[in-house]
């Protein structure tokens, strides 16, 4: 992660602006006199500055939770506050260059709110989970031109790679996304995605919760794939196909393909190694027959006008919410100038979405974007308003 050693940190005026890059606001961590996150813009991406103060020096790097897909927009903020600021850098990885060339133009990342409100549905879809070097993913799009394909992956070395060879290769048929898989389907209209693949995903076998294959996850997938569609998952792992298949088989109705060790047309460089180390490779493919209702989902992410005090906010640091089908958990509580400010968990129990929440005297809005639409959210978002207007 890029990040700055100091000796020793100096805040600037809020608002203000160096090198293109906006300072927003500055918020204290209640609890922990020793954190602040400085609230940037850049390129129209809205994220957090994490400080981190020590006895003898200063942690500056970006906020895991806000952090853009761009890793050259979190260079550029660091830099320019570490200037603006006139820090004295004692470490530093952060490389001072000019964007890559390839990734100049390139439109083909995008976020959350892009899929929102932009859906498109006028061509089939295919959508890769987890891509990584992306060899499998690009030559899929590289060969179907026809179809729309959309990457999902959160390692950010591994979205340049392949934003630089959509460049490269002029493909206009690739979007790439930075989010959760498990979040994003839920947002995908019913019937329109003609294959999901899901090859080589982390076998989480400490924390299972935490796989991508799950009971709900292939029932969105039921959900969105049309009649003859396709979830194809690929694993080296022993523990996770036999997870896997008894997932899929407990549902009343199901179609399965199974496969060992069946070569396919492109293989990443993992799988070439671990053919080498005659590791055996796992196929399940899921085979959808029936059509599903049109995805409709009701309600809004507004908020009622919030009646507890700042103190009474502050006292919610640490806590944990639950109602029927979901929770909200108060990670962190932050002092604003004028509000306050609360890290959050909230959602369903193995798919929870991680934001923030700015509370002032007769307002309350998520930062730095609403959480996606989905049951579990919306769900969620009705216990909230009633937690902040107590």
């Amino acid at each position: 992660m890029p990040h700055l050693h100091i000796e020793k940190f100096k805040e600037i005026t809020f608002p203000s602006e160096h090198d293109g890059v906006s300072f927003n606001f500055i918020a204290d961590n209640i609890n922990h006199n020793n954190e602040k996150l400085i609230a940037v813009t850049v390129e129209g991406d809205d994220f957090f500055l994490l400080l981190k103060e020590e006895e003898n020096r200063s942690l500056l790097k970006s906020d895991k939770l806000t952090r853009p897909a761009s890793i050259y927009n979190v260079h550029k903020a660091l830099l320019a506050y570490a200037k603006k600021a006139n820090l004295n850098v004692i470490a530093s990885n952060v490389p001072e260059q000019e964007k890559n060339v390839h990734l100049e133009d390139v439109n083909a990342l995008k976020n959350i709110e892009y899929f929102a409100s932009s859906f498109t549905t006028d061509k089939e879809l295919r959508v890769e989970v987890g891509f990584g070097s992306g060899r499998h993913l690009l030559h899929q799009a590289a060969n179907n031109p026809e179809i729309l394909f959309i990457g999902i992956e959160i390692h950010r070395p591994s979205i340049e790679q392949v934003l630089k060879q959509i460049t490269i290769q002029k493909l206009d048929n690739l979007l790439v996304l930075d989010y959760d898989a498990r979040l994003f389907m839920e947002l995908i209209p019913s019937n329109i995605v003609g294959k999901i693949y899901v090859h080589f995903p982390v076998p989480w076998d400490k924390k299972p919760h935490r796989r991508v294959i799950s009971t709900t996850f292939i029932e969105e997938a039921r959900r969105v794939l049309k009649v003859g569609g396709q979830l194809e998952l690929r694993t080296d792992s022993e523990n996770y196909y036999a997870y896997s298949y008894e997932t899929f088989i407990a549902f009343n109705k199901t179609t399965l393909y199974i496969n060992k060790n069946k070569d396919i047309v492109i293989s990443s460089k993992y799988e070439d190694r671990w053919k080498k180390m005659e590791k055996n490779i796992y196929d399940v493919t899921m085979i959808n027959e029936e059509d599903s209702p049109i995805l409709s989902l009701e309600g809004d992410f507004t908020f009622s006008k919030p009646n507890l005090s700042k103190t009474d906010l502050a006292k919610l640091h640490s806590q944990t919410k639950k109602f029927d089908g979901g929770f909200i958990h108060f990670e962190r509580a932050y002092k604003i100038k004028d509000a306050v400010m609360l890290r959050i968990s909230m959602g369903s129990f193995d798919r929870p979405e991680h934001l923030y929440l700015i509370v002032k005297d007769d307002s309350v809005e998520y930062f730095p974007s609403l959480p996606l639409k989905s049951k579990s959210n919306l769900l969620a978002h009705k216990f909230l308003d009633k937690v902040i207007h107590g």
